[in-house]
């Protein structure tokens, strides 16, 4: 039997001046990514890309035996890209991580140490998987391919001038790895790496089944979720998506974590709750803080319980053919389905409300007697629509601006809370402050 040590590839060049307060980089993005199935074995490079500039003076490759891989030369092809060149076998599982607890020599250009980041993924047959992912590609194809991608964000993406990326640059530097891309799988890796600098979440592309994100949107969330059992009487999970709670003075907590996309019953509870608080007279606090989105219509069907009239409460402006249209007025209509709620009411929100959450914060902003409360919310949401590109990958591109109703766009700015309180991840630990401001708010003489 053989015995596999460790192999850790460690490059130090130099010393570093550590910066105590500096915040640790953290990878954003590999090629393969994680956990991916079927990866091209003709795969010739790991590309990694951090969320800041990076020292170039020191590497940590971390693993050993057979689920290590056949490591070659490296370069920084850029401060925030890292590439190193390998061979892969097909049918294998591989293992390694980029830095680790021991061994620590990506740093920041602020002297910070990586956050640890294990890669692992398993490598197709040498005839490719079946399938659209696995299907085998020519350079006419390709070129096809990104002739596509490139109109759509030239004359479709509603977001393509938010972060001055330099597209047609973009396009013409990317131009000698589109011909190595062999599979659908690998074209649409390489276009998620170049659509990366627009930092749109709802950017994306997908191949059969799989979807490739081309951001990861890491910001702090002002909630802690594991502790909310305990800050909350009466706890209860209603639904994989409703968590509820009721106050000695008979104020209901409720918790929405999405909006469902089609008409769902673990979205039920969510009335069931706001009914009682309308028969009981008492005020209820709504929590969206770790709501990712979903279903604007959703949204509207729960907000329109609040309202006695129609209300404006945010406007869209689309792109299409190179052409802007709009902007057109979003209203939330009073919903006659369900029991009207006429008493106060508090949105707790956050960085973490996202997306069609966010249409729901500006819903509620409109509703007589509610509080926003917390953080401003993500800045995300963009309505994507999908673009063959006709070589076995669908790129999702952003069709709107979603708008303020005073016309400004919220991408990446988020919508600001009524009453703001700020909050550190530790203020969490012995009790909510957020919810603490909605129960202050809810319980002061009117």
């Amino acid at each position: 039997m053989k015995t596999f040590l460790p192999c850790v590839w460690i490059l130090i060049l130099g010393a570093l001046t550590l910066t105590a307060t500096a915040e640790r980089p953290k990878i954003v993005k590999t090629i393969p990514e994680s956990g991916a199935r079927e990866v091209d074995p003709a795969l010739k490079e790991l590309r990694v890309v951090f969320d800041q500039p990076m020292s170039p003076d020191g590497m940590s490759v971390v693993g050993g035996g057979p689920t290590f891989p056949k490591l070659g030369d490296t370069h920084w092809e850029d401060p925030r890209t890292f590439v190193i060149k390998w061979e892969l076998d097909p049918e294998h599982d591989y293992w390694l991580s980029l830095n680790s607890d021991r061994f620590i020599n990506f740093r920041g250009a602020n002297g910070e140490p990586c956050v640890p980041h294990p890669v692992s993924f398993r490598t197709s047959g040498k005839g490719g998987a079946p399938g659209a992912a696995g299907q085998k590609l020519d350079a006419a194809a390709n070129k096809e391919a990104v002739a596509r991608l490139q109109r759509a964000i030239d004359k479709d993406y509603s977001y393509r001038d938010l972060r001055h990326v330099n597209w047609p640059d973009r396009f013409r530097d990317f131009a000698p790895r589109w011909t190595a891309a062999t599979t659908p799988r690998l074209f649409a890796d390489i276009a998620a790496e170049l659509l990366s600098p627009a930092e749109d979440i709802h950017l994306w592309m997908r191949v059969g089944d799989e979807t490739i994100g081309t951001y990861t949107r890491m910001a702090p969330w002002n909630v802690s979720l594991s502790n909310l059992s305990h800050f909350i009487p009466q706890w209860k999970e209603h639904s994989p998506i409703v968590f509820g709670g009721l106050f000695p003075d008979g104020i209901r907590y409720i918790a929405i974590r999405n909006w469902p996309v089609t008409p769902d019953a673990d979205l039920e509870p969510a009335f069931e709750v706001l009914a009682q608080a309308a028969s009981a007279g008492k005020p209820i606090i709504i929590d969206v803080r770790a709501n990712g989105g979903g279903s604007e219509p959703a949204a509207q069907e729960f907000a329109g319980c609040f309202f006695r009239k129609s209300a404006v409460y945010a406007r869209n402006a689309t792109r299409q053919n190179g052409a802007w249209r709009g902007p057109f007025d979003r209203t939330i209509d009073p919903n006659p389905k369900r029991p009207p709620f006429r008493g106060h009411s508090v949105v707790l929100m956050g960085q973490g409300t996202v997306s069609s959450s966010e249409s729901f914060v500006m819903m509620m902003k409109q509703a007589p007697g509610c509080t926003l409360i917390g953080d401003h919310t993500a800045g995300c949401s963009g309505n994507p629509k999908p673009v063959d590109l006709g070589n076995g990958v669908v790129a999702l591109i952003p069709s709107w601006k979603d708008l303020r109703l005073n016309g400004t766009c919220m991408e990446g700015e988020g919508f600001a809370p009524d009453l703001a309180v700020k909050a550190a991840p530790q203020d969490f630990e012995k009790a909510d402050p957020i919810v603490e401001a909605a129960l202050r708010l809810l319980r002061s003489p009117k």
